[in-house]
């Protein structure tokens, strides 16, 4: 098999790095596969110490074909350093697999993004393969959504291609075409606000500008039943207290990916929607019962500011 590059990002979170590592290791495929990591460099000098001590544990990793460690010499951001290692990597071998350092995986993760790159390859509607699904009960096996993701995923050099550096862009043309709704999922979730608050400076997202880029094409993204990847990073104060959809067990076991038409599913869209609304619910009856938290999320990027 041909199998595609993994990219993995770091900065200064050594436990999160190796729990992503050797949960990484720990799949089919990963002896036989590229690793590229990228290493952004220190915000400050505080930051120094920790950047150094991930450094020093990446050069000890095993397990993998070859491993090619990028360190940033100066701090890039997120999202620079990732559009910037995925656009080299996949420019150079046609496909690429990607990965942060707050992602564990199960150990069929590589499996699941090789067969769907493998599977869908020549399929012009498809965009990317994902690893990350909520835990909704009642999904296919797998599935097809419009857009496309940012937790565990895969994609050929002809869907970064259509990667839209620029936010206003995206924003503009989804305004005008009447998508925002559909976009943010009948107003279940407020992606049409991130990506605002991506082109205001607010956020330095670069998920919200590949989701709006794939949506915009109206390309697909095929996705497991059951999640392959699970998030361990901090997202913030408004997801404490409301992290129930964070506590799941990975799939224990292959996932076929066979050809499917490539069409969005309805019903899918409908039990994420409904997903969505339910998260929604969860959080503002939390922050009702933690009404300082809610006065904290809305000050502190202010204060932050001055």
């Amino acid at each position: 098999m041909n199998l595609a590059p993994i990219v993995l990002f770091t900065y200064k979170r050594l436990w999160h790095t190796k729990q992503t590592i050797e949960a990484l290791q720990k799949n089919i495929y990963a002896e036989q596969s590229h690793l590229f990591i990228f290493s952004d460099g220190p915000k400050t000098e505080k930051d120094e110490p920790k950047v150094k001590e991930v450094r020093e544990y990446l050069k000890t990793i095993k397990c993998f074909k070859n491993i090619e460690i990028i360190e940033r010499d100066k701090n890039w951001g997120l999202a620079n350093n990732i559009i910037d290692g995925i656009t080299k990597v996949v420019n150079q071998y046609g496909k690429v697999i990607v990965l942060e350092d707050d992602l564990v995986t199960s150990p069929y993760f590589l499996k699941f993004m090789n067969d769907g790159l493998n599977m869908y390859e020549e399929e012009e509607k498809v965009i990317s393969v994902h690893g990350y699904v909520y835990p909704i009960k009642g999904l296919p096996e797998i599935f097809f959504l419009r857009g496309a993701d940012c937790w565990g995923w895969a994609t050929w050099k002809r869907g970064w291609d259509l990667f839209e550096k620029d936010g206003k862009k995206l924003l503009d043309e989804l305004e005008k075409r009447k998508l925002t709704k559909l976009f943010d999922f009948n107003g279940a979730y407020p992606y049409t606000k991130m990506l605002k608050d991506q082109v205001e400076g607010k956020v330095d997202s670069w998920a919200i500008r590949w989701y709006a880029s794939a949506f915009i094409h109206e390309k697909l993204t095929l996705y497991p039943g059951i999640s392959l990847v699970k998030h361990i990073g901090d997202l913030g104060i408004h997801i404490k207290g409301n992290s129930w959809w964070l506590d799941f067990e990975l799939s224990e076991k292959p996932i076929f990916v066979k050809r499917i038409p490539p069409i969005e599913d309805p019903q899918v869209r409908k039990k994420f929607e409904n997903f969505f609304f339910r998260m929604k619910m969860k959080s503002m009856i939390y922050f009702a019962k933690h009404p300082m938290k809610l006065i904290n999320k809305i000050l502190f990027p202010f204060i932050k500011g001055k």
